[in-house]
């Protein structure tokens, strides 16, 4: 079931369009984490009740019958002196140590806002305390009580800290950490690439806490330029490693509370030349369970190490000729890559070493017994019922833009049960309650409105036994189709057709495309991409709209289609969204003279690439914020998929929207902020270098410190819009001829 509050979801500061290198969409958040946000309800831990914030109270309401109690009211959330209560963020709910931690003031630490304020309530004394008094304000992260309740550990300032709740005595643990020797937390890359920001667990015993340390000495800021906020301009350093650049040397420790000894973990191999994207405790033991991935990002080792000695042991080893995949498919926690079991002798553990993405159960000593045995992909994993014999999990074998739930016996025996009635059919998702008892529903497709609640399991069933939600179409029709290449790759896409479409006339299309492993685009789900930017309707102005998703990209199609993009980016995307589009402009109501394409970020440099790769295609291209050569992007996301670049020149060139600036024909928006920190300005100068190199004239919009979002400043994002749409209609008429 899902792990105890302590491991809790990060209150997280995304735009809509930031992401790994791509503009969206799922936040990944695999790591242990501090608090709940508070802006979601969550499980009560017997699981029969959920908790959210209501009215600036904290309330729980039973799953069946809708009592509502108050947990926690405004005025015990109101610090001594103030007149209004806290502002209150994100929470972790501690019902045996009659506590509740309180996350407040947030600030983002870059993409994410993971250092603010943090109070403690103690409910049976009423009395409200703010932690870390001592240290600067809005400093203290990933705050969490220890499994006792006697302290309380945070980050502050790239150092670790434990306060005792009794007397308040705040006592640092690491003293040596600056904004390169890192504590306790993760620099821009680890962030980005591996998910990792809370870098500190506390043992089932609370006699010790491991942790991560970053030496990121040695990996040289990328200078960002800042023109406008004073009449001086000034650099803006980043801490960033491009492709070619070793990682940053990366160390697992422990250390014990009392003494503050601490102990490094055995981790063989050279630390710049591998990464540690998990680490957890093995629950009820001083044993924790490590990950270790080599700079290829090829080979995977699991270690058990020894929490008080550091001695550590490989206990499994996966490999793969493209990458082994570590972000975190487990939605119960989104905390690690596996969950324990038998008395925590064994695990699961996701893998697509067997062509799909499938569970295992590794034993302590590294047996491996496969679970899942049908060939389809698992999606995510809600929950382990482990006292029903249970795990829950998403999967949708014949549709991969659609998902479902599913649940399949521990012990491996027989198929798993699909959960979810025929007539959701789109993409659907759940939390499941710690008892597997209930779950919270969310339901959407294409076609169809957002809706949901609460039901039992394993009936799906209304949790409170009346009628179930009312299904409401949405005002938009999407079609969704497949296109087979001349090479024969079927590819799955959507399309939107304009009002009053008329079958014997021509109209314009535009494609909007991803094309990279973080994200896709065609999935059944309600307000997925078909509308993006374009101020009013593109439908009711006479435009075809079209997404496809190429090889490469993370749908559920078996790890064949998502690993053939490996030393392909730019290169096997761009043939597959190509081919299928010259199939789809053969239709007798696609205009072949009007036809555009444009996306954001890695969809900015599929953007580029389709336009100077099939030039005679594509007439009208806008790339936002996207990567020109793919040497400048960093070092874990552009090695991971394209190899290391000294062993991969040819491919990295081949790869890069540069190496075919001469092919240019039509008509191309570039966008950029100067401002953004994860695809840099600097793609867009090299780009223009190049350009103008080849005599090609374009259009060119940048946006002055405003970062991949391009989202910052008054007036910014209508004004994006408006661009984006202009151009659209100048260089891409709309209607029917």
């Amino acid at each position: 079931m899902r792990k105890p509050f302590s491991l809790i979801a990060l209150l997280v500061f995304i735009s809509t369009v930031c992401a790994s290198a791509q503009p969206s969409a799922e936040p990944y958040g695999p790591q242990a984490l501090t608090i709940l946000d508070a802006r979601k309800f969550h499980w009560s831990p017997d699981g029969n009740a959920y908790l959210n914030f209501q009215g600036g109270e904290l309330v729980q309401t039973d799953v069946k019958t809708g009592a509502k109690t108050t947990l926690v009211t405004k005025q015990q959330l109101t610090p001594a002196g103030a007149s209004e209560p806290l502002r209150v963020q994100a929470f972790d709910y501690l019902p045996t140590l009659k506590k509740l931690l309180i996350y407040t003031n947030g600030k983002r630490v870059w993409r994410y806002a993971t250092r603010g304020d943090y109070y403690l309530l103690d409910m049976a004394g009423n009395s409200l305390k703010k932690l870390g008094q001592s240290l600067p304000e809005s400093s203290l992260m990933f705050a969490k009580v220890s499994p006792d309740g006697s302290q309380v550990a945070y980050v502050s300032k790239h150092n670790l800290y434990v306060e005792d709740l009794k007397s308040g005595a705040i006592k640092p643990l690491t003293t040596d950490g600056t904004d390169r020797l890192i504590n306790g937390t993760f620099d821009w890359v680890y962030e980005e690439e591996l998910d990792c920001r809370d870098g500190f667990r506390w043992s089932p015993d609370s006699k010790r806490i491991a942790f991560w340390t970053v030496d990121a000495r040695k990996i040289r800021n990328f200078l960002m330029m800042n023109n406008t906020d004073s009449t001086y301009s000034f650099n803006v350093p980043v801490e960033y490693p491009k492709a070619g650049e070793k990682p940053s040397p990366t160390f697992v420790k422990t250390v014990e509370v009392a003494t503050g000894k601490i102990t490094p973990i055995q981790i063989p191999g050279e630390p710049d030349n591998n990464l540690l994207p998990r680490m957890e405790w093995i629950p009820g033991s001083s044993e924790l369970l490590i990950q270790q991935l080599n700079r290829r990002q090829q080979e995977s080792t699991l270690y058990v190490a020894d929490g008080t000695t550091g001695a550590a042991k490989v206990i499994n080893k996966e490999t793969d000729d493209a990458w082994v995949d570590v972000r975190s498919n487990w939605s119960e926690s989104e905390v690690t890559n596996w969950h324990w079991l038998a008395g925590n002798k064994e695990f699961l553990y996701l893998s697509e070493k067997g062509g799909w993405r499938q569970l295992y159960k590794v034993t302590k000593e590294g047996k491996e017994t496969l679970l899942s045995k049908e060939p389809y992909d698992i999606i995510n994993v809600y929950a382990v019922d482990e006292k029903n014999g249970y795990v829950y999990f998403a999967a949708s074998p014949t549709n991969a833009t659609q998902q479902y739930l599913y649940r399949l016996k521990l012990n491996g025996k027989g198929n798993a049960e699909r959960l979810t009635p025929a007539k959701y059919a789109g993409t659907n998702d759940y939390e499941i309650s710690p008892n597997g008892l209930w779950a919270s529903h969310s339901f959407s497709s294409a076609n169809i409105q957002p809706t949901g609640g609460f039901i039992s399991l394993p009936t799906h069933k209304p949790a409170d036994g009346k009628t179930e939600p009312e299904l409401k179409a949405g005002r938009m029709k999407v079609e969704f189709f497949q296109v087979k290449t001349s090479e024969g790759t079927v590819m799955d896409g959507w399309m939107v057709k304009p009002a009053n479409f008329d079958s014997t006339k021509k109209y314009p299309v535009v494609f909007y495309v991803y094309g990279e492993p973080a994200s896709a685009t065609v999935v059944d789900r309600f307000g997925s991409g078909y509308n993006r930017l374009f101020q009013g309707n593109m439908a009711d102005q006479g435009y075809i709209y079209i997404s496809l998703d190429n090889r490469g990209t993370p749908a559920p199609k078996g790890r064949a289609w998502r690993k053939a993009i490996y030393r392909n980016n730019g290169i096997v995307n761009t043939k597959d969204q190509g081919l299928a589009t010259q199939e789809i402009v053969k239709w007798p109501f696609i205009d072949k003279n009007r036809v555009a394409i444009w996306g954001w970020s890695g969809g900015g440099m599929s953007t580029l690439n389709a336009l100077m790769q099939y030039p005679d295609l594509y007439q009208t291209g806008i790339a936002i914020a996207a990567i020109s050569d793919l040497h400048l992007y960093d070092n874990i996301y552009e090695e991971r998929y394209m190899g290391i670049p000294s062993e991969a020149q040819a491919d990295y060139a081949k790869g890069s929207p540069i190496s075919h600036v001469k092919n240019l024909k039509g008509n191309l928006l570039y966008i950029h902020g100067t401002g953004d920190d994860n695809v840099h300005y600097q793609n867009a100068e090299v780009l223009i270098n190049h350009l103008i190199k080849a005599g090609k004239l374009f259009s060119l919009m940048i946006y002055p410190n405003r970062s991949h979002s391009i989202s910052e400043g008054e007036g910014t994002s209508q004004h994006l819009s408006k661009t984006y749409t202009d151009f659209l209609l100048k260089n891409c008429p709309p209607g029917a001829k």
